[in-house]
């Protein structure tokens, strides 16, 4: 008798939660797909596809509302209809009856810790992954569609009068490239090949192009065949809410695996990347008055350049530059060719030109006067030399796998860097410590959140239980609305510690232990109301 009684309980509350998670998950996963839809535009077929992946996220939300709504909902009609009052004349103990809602209690706890830490985020990572696979054809698709496309989190933005997807190129192409803090500058090229690589932590975007021109606030300054690149961050899943368990351990180890962090990091390395060439040229023309020797990064390209300048320095106005003195004298040598040409002039810097993984320099002439053998002098308005790599013995302790370590020892004896940082850098240096720790503070507010909303799920059900059997007299939807009184603390609490977790002005502990004691404020107030209702 208890177990068909037991099964007509749990039957009921399973249709009723079955029916109301269905409905809801599809609401709040359409709710969420529409940023991505209209930020990425991607096509329909994509659109069930990530529907079908963000079901488990929604489910980590849905589940105990669903469930808690079902509670309420059949254990006040059971007791509406003294059904409650038949059991109980029969000898049936209030919490035999209980058992059916505390399995259900149990269960959405277990599914909640388990989605929460690991399908989730496993889903999180399948959808993006998916629109990595074809994140070139949304490239094309927002092109053809609307003409342009900018890159999420970077400052280029595309245009092109045609694309032509099956071989990745653009033709009749603009990108425009609004550097924060300068002055934009517009690209232009007949072809450009788009490639976009994708990263565990991160995306790279790389354009190639032919026949280019670039226009800046100066002069229009023709660059043949070039390349750009850059880094952007990951489209769906660069939050620690996004993250498996193991992931925030890894993030926890390394850093450099959260995409915030990284990109930060890569500022950071681009700076002190200038300064410490500005040191090896100063250092290197100090001792020999000779010429600082730059390599050309072109595949295959045996082409180098000389440049003298009695002093290079960081330019105190302009983050990235170092300005050169006059007078500046640049060698252009082509191995291949047998080639030399010479530029001088009295103005002149070197600027960033790729902050990608592979990092590149530029240097820019004003005003130059140059000459090739057998050629009279001639004046041009300006002259780039782009694509320069650093000096491999300056490069290494500025790869990604060093860069963290890097900036942690610059203001140690072990700093790369022989004088004081400048002024841009030492604004990194003085955010620095201060973000890693809210880094550390946000993956412990994630991780014990998500416990403390698993495990709160049982109270709150059980509270559910026992508000719709006191107020059976009541409307059905009053209980619901009574027992979710209870949850909607729960998630007070939940917030404001998160809140104080990741606040610098409050100790991490503290946060932590706010969350923690609305659980307990919660449990408390179930074995209040089921001491009431038992005294009934």
């Amino acid at each position: 008798m208890i177990f068909t009684l037991h099964r007509y309980i749990f039957r009921e509350l399973f249709r009723v939660f079955l029916s109301a998670t269905v409905a809801l998950t599809l609401m709040v996963s359409i709710g969420l797909l529409v940023p991505i839809i209209q930020d990425y535009g991607v096509s329909p077929g994509q659109i069930f596809h990530l529907l079908g992946y963000f079901i488990p996220v929604t489910l980590t939300f849905v589940l105990p509302i669903s469930a808690l709504f079902s509670s309420s909902l059949v254990y006040g009609r059971f007791a509406a209809d003294r059904e409650l009052d038949a059991c109980r004349a029969s000898g049936v103990s209030m919490w035999t009856l209980i058992y059916p809602g505390l399995t259900l209690a149990i269960l959405v706890a277990v599914a909640n810790l388990v989605l929460s830490f690991y399908v989730a985020p496993a889903f999180v990572h399948r959808s993006e992954a998916s629109v990595k696979a074809n994140a070139e054809q949304i490239l094309f698709r927002n092109i053809q569609k609307k003409g342009f496309y900018g890159l999420p989190g970077s400052n280029y933005r595309l245009y092109a009068d045609q694309a032509v997807p099956e071989n990745n190129i653009l033709e009749g192409v603009v990108i425009v490239d609004g550097r924060a803090g300068g002055s934009a500058r517009v690209i232009t090229a007949e072809l450009a090949k788009v490639q976009i690589e994708t990263h565990s932590t991160y995306n790279e975007a790389k354009v190639t192009a032919r026949n280019v021109f670039r226009f800046d606030d100066i002069a229009p300054v023709f660059l043949g065949n070039f390349s750009v690149s850059t880094q952007f961050p990951p489209l769906l899943r660069d939050d620690v809410k996004f993250q498996k368990i193991e992931q925030l351990k890894r993030i926890q180890a390394d850093k450099i695996n959260y995409y915030p962090i990284r990109k930060m990091a890569m500022e950071t390395r681009d700076q002190l990347a200038m300064e410490m060439l500005t040191e090896d040229m100063n250092r290197q023309l100090a001792q020999s008055n000779d010429y600082y020797q730059l390599q050309d990064a072109a595949d295959g390209m045996r082409e180098y350049y000389l440049l003298y300048t009695p002093e290079a320095v960081v330019d105190k106005q302009r983050a990235n530059t170092i300005q050169l003195t006059d007078p500046i004298r640049l060698m252009q040598i082509d191995e291949i060719r047998d080639t030399q040409i010479q530029y001088d002039c009295k103005d002149g810097y070197i600027t960033i030109e790729n902050s990608g993984e592979d990092l590149r320099f530029e240097i820019h002439l004003d005003s130059p006067t140059w000459q090739r053998a057998g050629l009279e002098p001639r004046m041009a308005v300006r002259k780039y030399i782009p694509n320069i790599k650093p000096p491999e013995h300056l490069y290494l302790p500025l790869k990604t796998e060093n860069i963290l370590a890097t900036i942690a020892n610059l203001q140690t004896e072990k700093s790369v860097l022989k004088g004081d940082p400048s002024r841009h850098l030492q604004k990194y240096l003085n955010i620095w410590p201060r973000e890693l720790v809210f880094v550390d503070s946000e993956i412990a507010a994630e991780i014990h959140s998500r416990l403390v909303l698993g495990l709160g799920c049982v109270a709150l059900i059980l509270t559910g239980i026992a508000l719709g059997i006191q107020m059976r007299g009541g409307h059905v939807l009053s209980a619901f609305g009574a027992s979710a009184i209870p949850g909607g603390v729960l998630i007070t609490f939940i917030l404001s510690g998160k809140s104080l977790t990741v606040n610098p002005a409050t100790p991490m502990s503290t946060g932590v232990t706010v969350m923690w004691v609305g659980l307990a404020v919660l449990i408390c107030l179930t074995l209040l109301v089921y001491r009431k209702l038992l005294k009934t």
